[in-house]
């Protein structure tokens, strides 16, 4: 468990950042456009046996009648996924940010300022008014606490999915 935490205070500012770049796919989504679609239609070659049905080559006619459709079912269905991701990154965070909020004593508020807003350990002792020492002791004490909060909300959602 200890390994989930490590990796979510390393990659806690680029999860942050990606969440950011989904937000800004989603409010500005454009999709594929029409000529993009024609061109993937033009050069797509199936695999495979093919039947000839008849000697002139239908490929031309079935794009001009299906392409429209296509074009708006692929945007439909990349907009959902990137909707699934954002929700499912920023649940994560949102979880995450609500366990080092409720950590104990001023635990919070060295873990924010540590990994939310990425201050140095440097200005973090400074600000304190802590060693060095005692930052890695209340970093390691912090994780012990994460790990508890997340086993309790590993085991609620099994209740959960199990009743």
């Amino acid at each position: 468990m200890s390994e989930r935490i490590e990796k979510m205070l390393r990659e806690y500012p680029s999860k942050k950042r990606y969440l950011k770049c989904l937000e800004n796919q989603l409010r500005n989504f454009y999709g594929i456009s029409d000529t993009e679609m024609i061109d993937a239609m033009c050069f797509y070659q199936p695999e495979g046996e093919q039947v000839q049905t008849s000697r002139v080559a239908n490929k031309t006619a079935s794009i001009a009648l299906s392409y429209r459709e296509k074009m708006e079912e692929i945007n439909r269905d990349w907009y959902r996924h990137l909707g699934k991701q954002y929700e499912a990154l920023s649940e994560e965070i949102r979880l995450f940010e609500s366990a080092l909020d409720s950590l104990s004593g001023r635990l919070p508020d060295i873990m924010r300022d540590m990994v939310v807003n990425d201050y140095t350990w440097d200005y973090i002792c400074n600000h304190y008014h802590i060693s060095r020492t005692t930052l890695g002791k209340y970093r390691r004490k912090a994780i012990q606490e994460l790990e508890v909060l997340y086993e309790k909300q590993d085991v609620e959602m099994i209740d959960y999915l199990l009743s």
